[in-house]
Parts: C-alpha cells; structure tokens; sequence
C-alpha cells in the first residue's frame, strides 16, 4: 500500500513540475522551406516547311499490299523534333482514302500512315491549306481533319463544310496562350470542286485583320500566322509575299512562318505593331521537309527552331532564341530497302555517318547545307536577336 502512494506523490510531483516550469525553446527549429516559383515559362517551338509525298515515296513506303510505313524517313532527324514543345509542318497532301486512289503529282492523295508516322516524328499541328487541299475536293478536306484529328494532330487553315468550329482558336502550353491562323495565295484547279474558298482558307486581307482581333480579344500572348505564297522555285521573296506580310505585320501578328516555292529563302526580324512582342519574324519560305524533288535547292530545306518566354508575373513575353537546322533529303536504299531518309545536311563532314551514302550523296549534301545558310542568313541584322545561329 505504502508502494503506490508513494508511487501517486512522485507523480503528483512531476505533473506539477510540467505545469509550472518556464517553457525553453530549441535552437533548432525545421522550418519546411517554400517550393521556389519561376517567374518565367518557356516554350520551345519548331517549325518545317513542306510535307509532300509523290508516288514514289508512298511506293517506298508501301510495305504490304494496303499498308505503308512512314517512320524510317524520321529515323535520323526525330532527336531534333521531339524534343520540342510545339513542332509545325505543312502538310503538302491530303488523305482522302483508298477508294479515292493514291497517287502523286498533280493532285495527291496519300495513305493515312503518314499521318500516323508524323506524329510518330512529333508533330502538334499540320497546315492544311496550301495548293493542293483541294486535290480531292472537299471531301479529301474532310477526311483529312479527320485523320489528323484522330491521331491527335491539329490541322490548321481547312474547315469541314459548315463546321461550327472557329479558326481563331487559343492553345495554351504552359501557361502561354497562342493563336495560330494558316492561309494560301489559292489552290489547283479542280474541276469537279469549283468552291474551295468555302471550306479552304484563302489570304485576304480583311479576313486576316479579323481573325488577329479575334485572337487578341481571346488575349492570346502569341500570334502565329503561316502563309501558302511566293513564286515556285524562285529565291527572292515576290512582292506579293512582301506586301502581305506587311499588312499582317499592321494587324497585330507576331511571328509569320511561310513555305510554297519548295526552297528556302529569307529570314527577317520586324518591330511588331499591336502585339505584345517587341519583335516578331518572317521566314518567306522553309523550303522542302521531304519530297521527291532531287534538284539543287528543293531536295532539303530547314527546320526553324524559336523559343518564346512569358513572365507571369509582368505578363511580358520576348523571344528568348532563334535557331535553325539544315536538312537534306536521301533518298536510296537502307539495310536493302528503298528508303527516304532526312539528315541534318550538316553531316556532309562525317562522310561515314551514314553507310548507305555515296560521293555523291555527300556533295549534294554539302552543296544542300551551304545554300540553305546562304539564302536564310543573308542581309539579317544578327544584334536585334543576338541568338540567331546556326545548329552545328
């Protein structure tokens, strides 16, 4: 008995001690430090120009009876697209279907593995509007859209017939909100679809104006605006293109990508007008991405490479740097098989990069890569974007 009272006193004791003593703080305190927010968010865009496909590359392709693989022409290129955040191309065909029969030049129509491979290389978005949309007729229209929207790519400038949807839609990657708009100077004769313009978008003016105002009303960050134009074959920009691109540049637009004549030409920097960019640019024409045309400047072209930032908490939005890459074209046999290949023409140094290249593969090569830096670099004013260069 004496055992637990003296066991409730001592206790006793101890509570009054805890109840009564001074409270002593530690010289260590954890203190779970704050996640770091970046003020700023970068997007990392890339643009091609033209995606044809001749008879002879959809044969190349053709690996069973009714079925095509696409991917191989992607197998050396694909590191320097995937990486990016958002990757544009122009889509210089249209999948309207077997039962519309495949075929090349004049008016194409390819298998849907295209776009399967195109995405498979990283592609976001496709411009459909260019000379040959209406190749099979608005139904080819149609059945594009779908396919491309089927493998989750965006097609950009072509409508379905009485579609609801707008063509000023925003995109937002990161937290940086963007417009994109795509028009041609027209498309190829068709006769038995005489009304493209219904389903197809044409450059004009006042639509051009209409749709920016749509996208800064959407208060868009960026505005892309990619143009069908220009003379075929010819290096200078015309003074159609010229014009058009300074009307856009009046309307607000911040950066203006372009293709049609199948080979590069210019680059240019603007000090932009209404638009929340300081400085926008213009590439005239990104030449080929893949075709059968194997004459000197139309077998290569370029992929141009250009990163926007946005501060979020300024809302200011800058070009943080421009680059681009020179590509050439092979087209041959890989491991046996009739293959087009696209290379960074800059490996014309490294004659055994590539086993299946001959002599004079690599000269048309070199030839491809020195053109390409001619016709893009020439006459540029390189400190108003310090960071123009060339991907070696």
């Amino acid at each position: 008995m004496k055992k637990y009272i003296f066991l409730i006193f001592v206790s006793l004791i101890l509570i009054l001690h805890w109840i009564f003593s001074p409270v002593y703080l530690t010289d260590k305190i954890e203190v779970t430090p704050l996640e770091k927010i970046d003020s700023t968010v970068t997007v990392s865009f890339s643009s091609v120009g033209d995606i044809m496909c001749h008879s002879t590359q959809f044969n190349y392709a053709r690996v069973g009876k009714d079925s095509f693989d696409f991917k191989p022409m992607f197998n050396e290129i694909g590191e320097y697209l995937r990486g990016k955040d958002i990757l544009f191309g122009n889509l210089e065909t249209v999948l309207a279907g077997e039962t519309k029969r495949y075929s090349g030049y004049p008016f194409f129509n390819t298998p849907n593995e295209l776009a399967e491979a195109l995405k498979f290389a990283g592609f976001d978005f496709l411009f459909t509007t260019n000379n040959h949309s209406n190749d099979k007729g608005q139904q080819g229209v149609d059945r594009t859209i779908d396919i491309l929207k089927k493998v989750n790519i965006v097609p950009i400038g072509t409508e379905k017939l009485n579609s609801s949807d707008p063509t000023y839609n925003i995109f937002v990657r990161k937290g940086l909100r963007f417009g994109v708009l795509a028009y041609t100077y027209g498309t190829n004769y068709n006769e038995n679809a005489k009304h493209p313009r219904k389903y197809v978008n044409y450059i004009n003016p006042k639509k051009i104006k209409n749709d920016i105002e749509k996208l800064k009303e959407k208060k868009a960050d960026l505005i892309i605006v990619y143009f069908h134009f220009g003379k075929e074959y010819q290096r200078e920009p015309t003074k159609y293109q010229t014009k058009i691109v300074d009307k856009t540049i009046s309307y607000g637009a911040d950066i203006i990508l372009a293709s049609h004549p199948h080979i590069v030409q210019k680059f240019e920097i603007f000090k932009t007008a209404n638009a929340k960019l300081d400085a926008g640019f213009v590439t005239y024409s990104l030449g080929n991405f893949v075709s059968n045309q194997r004459w000197r400047y139309s077998d290569g072209g370029l992929i141009f490479n250009f990163d926007i930032t946005k501060n979020i908490y300024t809302d200011s939005v800058y070009i943080s740097d421009v680059n681009f890459l020179p590509i050439w074209v092979y087209k041959g046999k890989v491991n046996g098989k009739k293959e087009y290949v696209i290379l960074p023409s800059g490996n014309y140094k490294d004659s055994t990069k590539y086993r299946y290249t001959t002599k004079a593969d690599i000269d048309s090569m070199k030839k491809s890569y020195f053109d390409t830096i001619e016709l893009f670099t020439e006459g540029n004013d390189y400190p108003r974007i310090d960071k123009l260069m060339l991907i070696e």
